[in-house]
């Protein structure tokens, strides 16, 4: 099998945190389990035997047990995160070891590898809430889905949260100019549309430009248009396991590669301008995002001086969707950027003062969520 040899691992302390813990004596194994460690980005400690100290088997965060191994581990004591890895899962014998050392899961290898690599990933990085993901999309063209998108990113931003804004959009110019950092070093969609299978969330959020206080992957000048499916996936996925706030903006179009991305979203705002034309293109829109995301609401965008006699609730009404919210556009928004000011940056400007509404009805909903949840309620 191919690998590479427990003899040429870089030798560990056993004084960082994180690092799974490998039990073997088999050597081939043991090459197939380093591999598949360096897959998921993680470097292992390993002992060849139960480890010398309790600590180590107490500490690690994932710890792999070779069938060679686990008739000496009983003694170890019980604890989560132990996966056996045996020859064959048939054997009654490897489930009866895999009773006595509390192991959450058995398996053989080739079968079970991807299965390890997101477990061994999932160790390694933490597993907590994942991040509040909200897609932004336009009814129409020019209604400035982009301009929300990149308000709420930096309004989330601005209250310490963690904070990612992912450009989904191949045709919109780039969220990166909009937000005055087109010179940004940091890595852009070109080089993630190879991604497949998963994309490690610290090593995604640490290779993009910092703008604002928060992360943005959007498109470089090139002539790349298009987002692979599997790409759409695997990012967004890293995305949202890093916690905090995603913000999606998104295309009017529903192609297969925005679908990955609104089947990962949480709430979706179509941005309306409140012209008859818009609401007539948005019902459009809207009929597509549906067929993927459940939880779309409306904004009505409102210009001044510009009077339509259609108020925000009839405007949510004749597209049958929830109103998030009513966003007085502006004067001087698209300004901002050429001032150095992203979008939101006034914080008492109406677009700021939607976002932060909107922000704070969210963390609302997610903190009642749990408490639903247990009492049988649906939402």
């Amino acid at each position: 099998m191919a690998g590479t040899n427990a003899s040429d691992q870089p030798a560990r302390s056993g004084d960082e945190r994180g690092a799974p813990l490998i039990i073997t004596e088999d050597e081939e194994l043991l090459d197939d389990l380093l591999r598949l460690s360096a897959a998921a980005g993680a470097l292992p400690e390993v002992a060849h035997g139960p480890p010398a100290r309790k600590e180590d088997w107490e500490a690690a965060p994932l710890v792999l047990v070779g069938g060679d191994c686990a008739a000496r581990l009983p003694g170890a004591g019980r604890r989560p995160g132990v996966v056996l890895i045996g020859p064959d899962t048939d054997d009654p014998a490897l489930w009866r070891l895999a009773v006595a050392i509390g192991a959450e899961r058995v398996l053989t290898l080739p079968d079970g590898e991807r299965w390890l690599v997101d477990r061994i990933a999932d160790a390694v990085e933490g597993v907590g809430p994942p991040a509040r993901t909200v897609g932004v999309i336009g009814g129409r063209g020019g209604a400035g889905a982009s301009t929300l998108a990149a308000a709420l990113a930096v309004t989330a931003a601005r209250t310490g949260r963690p904070t990612m804004l992912i450009d989904g959009d191949p045709l919109g110019g780039g969220l990166d100019v909009l937000l005055g950092g087109e010179k940004e070093k940091g890595l852009r969609w070109p080089a993630f549309c190879e991604s497949r299978g998963r994309v490690a969330s610290g090593a995604l959020e640490e290779s993009l430009p910092r703008l604002h206080s928060l992360r943005v992957l959007s498109w470089d000048r090139g002539t790349e248009i298009a987002i692979p499916p599997p790409a759409m996936r695997a990012v967004m996925a890293a995305a949202r396991r890093r916690g905090g706030v995603v913000v999606v903006d998104l295309p009017r179009r529903v192609d297969e590669a925005v679908a990955e991305a609104l089947a990962q979203v949480d709430v979706g705002l179509l941005l309306v301008p409140a012209e008859l034309r818009a609401i007539a293109a948005a019902r459009r829109v809207a009929a597509g995002v549906r067929t993927v995301l459940r939880d779309l609401r409306t904004v009505a965008r409102v210009s001044p001086g510009t009077p339509t006699g259609l108020e925000p609730d009839e405007i949510a009404r004749l597209l049958e969707l929830p109103l998030a919210g009513e966003l007085p556009w502006e004067t001087g928004l698209l300004e901002e950027p050429a001032r150095g000011g992203p979008p939101g940056a006034n914080a008492r400007g109406p677009l700021a003062r939607f976002c932060a509404a909107f922000w704070e009805r969210a963390l609302t909903e997610d903190a009642a969520a749990p408490a639903a949840a247990r009492d049988g309620v649906r939402s």
